[in-house]
Order: structure tokens, then C-alpha cells, then sequence
């Protein structure tokens, strides 16, 4: 098989949630995949070279574009009746199964609150599909804390993103739970360290990777969804392969944008995959600080897949209390978009978890695993349709997947060893790609790079949930 050698660049900025089958043995040799059939040739191929993931974190469509047009994002939910005792409870109305109580989302700023957002708790949350378990997680002054929308002021760019470019409203987290499967599954489509135990939640140490000290454990899963707690292996996977693998042997270009602290696997997952961590690619295609993203462009030196992550303040996470993370996205957009890679590029924002906030998608369930809580993802190309808002079922091997289309790369791994990106289905519905590369126009933002460039340097994992 002949690969074309393009400059692709994907930029990943949060921490997202994945996970899959994966095989019982480590393969034999790391970096030697197995022949595996190509993705399909797509007309991305014939526009794209640079492909931009940026991954932020825990947020719903609810919490974010509630009262979208077009999209499916109510400006209710529906919970169980009865919270928690003494607690007003709104009265049954339509718009809600069963006879659950309707519950307007009220507005916040970002400010917190921090909910849980493990394994167990998404299993409360959705319930069983009835997606009416977050009240479980309230205060006891409010009880419907989770079902709450940010305000729109705050969050202005990401609305301005979505109106010139396309948000998708059926984005789901390959697994149920937090961060660290999450961004496992964001570069890897899988996260199986045998056929019927997929990771999930976080090693018992940090920094939860190939680093951490002597004597760590993980966290598996079974297909009766029972999580064996700190039963698993050292947290330096062998066991499933990941994109690192399939970009080396194709000899396209790749980076990950990390914080200054890079020894976090929860911000750099590579860090936790024994290929990168103990070979070539640690210094070769690791990146820091995470920050050279709004320079590199500029500068001429971005790689063909480039995956981001964003600091503690920059991430959207509730627990920071900080309104920087639409400017941080909006700003490598920016950075893009002025830069000789605009007519090449395509964009991917992704929120790695739901962090406990209300969502009424119905997650589907195509294996033990999941898929989890919807998140928002906002796809960005001067090929995207305008406001386009895209209802094909996506999970984070979507993401993979349209890489692989666009540079004729092989799939993963084989989906009986649990890899997700031959099932996914590819975002290619959010192009055009027989129109002209549209004019770049920046986007609005409350705070500029030179606010990020001058940012202190991290000193730690976002998320260890």
C-alpha cells in the first residue's frame, strides 16, 4: 500500500473519553501493526492536509448550546420526581417521559460547581437511557444544580464558531466516564488491555501514566459494566495500539501540544502509551508548552496531526472558575486561520467528558463500554458548511476515522480486538467540498494570544476523575 505524505494537523484540546476492545497480548514488536484495510478514499483528501482537534472539558450541549437553532439542545430536562427530601419540586408538564418533572435550565457563569463524573456517575446520570439520574448529584440548597446552561456572553465565541461553520449535536464519548479513558480514546479508538477489560477511571498514582511510581495500578471494566477497582495493569499500555503507530509508518507528521508539566497523562496521553513514551517519538513529536500552537502557524512549522490540550485555567472546567477557554479555542483558530494552512485545514473542538451536567441525548450502546453522555464539537474548515448543524451520530473515533480517510492511513486495529474507528461514522457530511475555500474571519475574543502566550506555566493534570 502506497500512503501519501501530507502535512495533517489535528489539535486536541481537553480531555476526552474513549475506549474500546483492545488485545490480550502487547503486540510484538511496537510500531509493527498488522496489514489492516484502508479507510475509504474520501474528497477530504483532495482539499485537506492539516487536520485541528481541540479538546476542552466537561461540558454538555445542554450546558453549552441550549436554545441552539436546529440543534437538538432543549432549554429544559427532565428529571425523576421527587430530589431530595424538603425540596421544591417542579410539577409534571409535557416535554418529559414518564411523567418526570420538567426542569427549565437555569443560567451560570463559570463559577462552578464541580459534579462528579466518574464511571458510577454517568451510570446514575443516564440512567438506562431514562437520562434523568443528575438530579442524584444536585446540592442539597439546589438540587437542580446540573441543569443549568452557561451564559451566553461568556461563551460568545463558540456560538460565533458554530454560526460560520457547523456544530454537531450528536457527538458521544466512546466510553462512559472521565478524562483519562477519554483521552485514550482520542488518540487510540481503544482502550481494551484484553478482549472483555477496558480501562476506565484513573490509575491510583499520578501522574497516571508510564511515569507514575512503582507499584501503581489501573482500573478495568468488565462487559457486565462491574469496574474492578485498582485491579489492572501499570499504567504504560502495550496492549492496544494507537494513531502514533499508523502516522510513524505512513511517515506523516504528528504533534502533541502539552502543558509545560508533561509528565500528566491526563493532558498528554501519550505519556501513558509505552510506544511514545519509550521511544523516539517523546522528544520528536511532543510539544511544550502547549501555547507554540498559537506560534507554530505563524511560523510555518505545523505538523500534519497535531492533537492540543489546554492548561488547568484554559480548560472550561467548572472547578478553575475561569471564562478563558473560548477565547484559548478561539485564539488557535486565529492562529490558523491567518496562517498559509487555512485552505488546508480542517478543525475539530471536542469536549472530552459531560462532567456531571445535564444532557437529554440518549447516548447509544454499541458495546460494553458505552457510548457515553453527549459532549458539544464544533468543526471548523473553510470547506464547512455555514451553520450547518450536523445530526450524524459521531464518537472521538470519528475523528480518527477522517484522518485516516483523507490520508488513505489503515484502520487502527481490527474491531474484534475492540478499535472503534471502523465503526465510526466519518463527519464528512459537515463539508463541501466542491465550493472554494471560504475567507478566514477571526473570531471575536475577551482575551488575546499575547494573554496566552504571557500564561505561567501549568503544574499539573486538569482532571483526575
Amino acid at each position: 500500500m502506497t500512503f501519501r505524505l501530507k502535512n495533517f494537523a489535528i489539535l486536541l484540546l481537553a480531555a476526552v473519553p474513549t475506549s474500546c476492545l483492545g488485545r490480550a497480548t502487547a503486540p510484538a514488536s511496537l510500531g509493527a501493526l498488522p496489514p489492516m484495510q484502508s479507510a475509504l478514499a474520501s474528497p477530504a483528501s483532495h482539499r485537506i492536509s492539516h487536520v485541528v482537534v481541540i479538546i476542552q472539558e466537561n461540558r454538555t450541549i445542554n450546558n453549552f448550546f441550549a436554545g441552539y437553532p436546529g440543534a437538538n439542545a432543549p432549554t429544559f430536562g427532565c428529571g425523576a420526581r421527587g430530589a431530595e427530601p424538603g425540596a421544591a419540586k417542579p410539577e409534571p408538564q409535557t416535554g418529559c417521559p414518564r411523567g418526570d418533572a420538567k426542569i427549565p435550565l437555569h443560567e451560570i457563569t463559570f463559577v462552578g460547581p464541580d459534579f462528579k463524573h466518574g464511571w458510577k456517575a454517568s451510570m446514575i446520570d443516564w440512567n438506562q437511557g431514562r437520562m434523568d439520574g443528575f438530579i442524584h448529584f444536585g446540592r442539597a440548597h439546589d438540587p437542580y444544580a446540573p441543569y443549568a446552561r452557561v451564559q451566553r456572553s461568556l461563551i460568545q465565541p463558540y456560538w460565533d464558531i458554530a454560526n460560520q461553520y457547523v456544530l454537531s449535536d450528536a457527538m458521544f464519548p466512546t466510553e462512559f466516564g472521565g478524562s483519562f479513558t477519554s483521552h485514550l480514546m482520542l488518540v487510540a479508538g481503544n482502550d481494551n488491555i484484553e478482549p472483555k477489560k477496558a480501562e476506565v477511571n484513573f490509575p491510583s498514582e499520578p501522574p497516571d501514566d508510564c511515569d507514575s511510581p512503582g507499584g501503581t495500578t489501573s482500573s478495568y471494566l468488565t462487559p457486565d459494566r462491574i469496574v474492578h477497582f485498582q485491579e489492572g495493569p501499570f499504567p504504560c499500555f502495550a496492549q492496544f495500539n494507537s494513531m502514533a503507530e499508523v502516522l510513524d509508518n505512513a511517515g506523516v507528521s504528528w504533534k502533541y501540544y502539552a502543558t509545560q508539566l508533561v509528565d500528566a497523562g491526563f493532558w498528554e496521553p501519550f505519556e501513558a502509551i509505552a510506544y511514545v513514551r519509550k521511544g523516539p517519538d517523546w522528544k520528536r513529536n511532543i510539544s511544550t508548552p502547549q501555547t507554540k500552537i498559537l506560534t507554530d502557524p505563524r511560523l510555518g512549522k505545523l505538523a500534519a496531526v497535531s492533537w492540543v490540550m489546554p492548561s488547568k485555567i484554559d480548560s472550561d472546567h467548572p472547578r478553575f472558575r475561569s471564562d478563558r477557554g473560548p477565547s484559548w479555542v478561539a485564539s488557535i483558530v486565529n492562529a490558523i486561520g491567518k496562517s498559509k494552512y487555512w485552505d488546508s485545514s480542517a478543525i475539530f473542538v471536542v469536549w472530552d467528558d459531560w462532567g456531571g451536567w445535564y444532557d437529554n441525548a440518549r447516548p447509544p450502546q454499541p458495546d460494553f463500554r458505552g457510548l457515553g453522555i453527549r459532549v458539544p464539537c464544533l468543526i471548523i474548515s473553510p470547506y464547512a458548511k455555514r451553520g450547518y448543524v450536523s445530526h450524524r451520530r459521531l464518537e472521538f473515533a470519528s475523528i480518527l476515522k477522517f484522518i485516516e480517510e483523507t490520508f488513505g492511513l489503515p484502520h487502527i486495529g481490527s474491531p474484534s480486538d475492540g478499535y472503534t474507528d471502523t465503526r465510526a461514522n466519518s463527519p464528512t457530511d459537515s463539508f463541501d467540498f466542491t465550493q472554494k475555500p471560504r475567507r478566514f474571519m477571526p473570531i471575536q475574543t475577551k482575551y488575546s494570544t499575547q494573554d496566552f502566550l504571557s500564561e505561567p506555566s501549568s503544574s499539573g493534570p486538569v482532571d483526575r476523575e
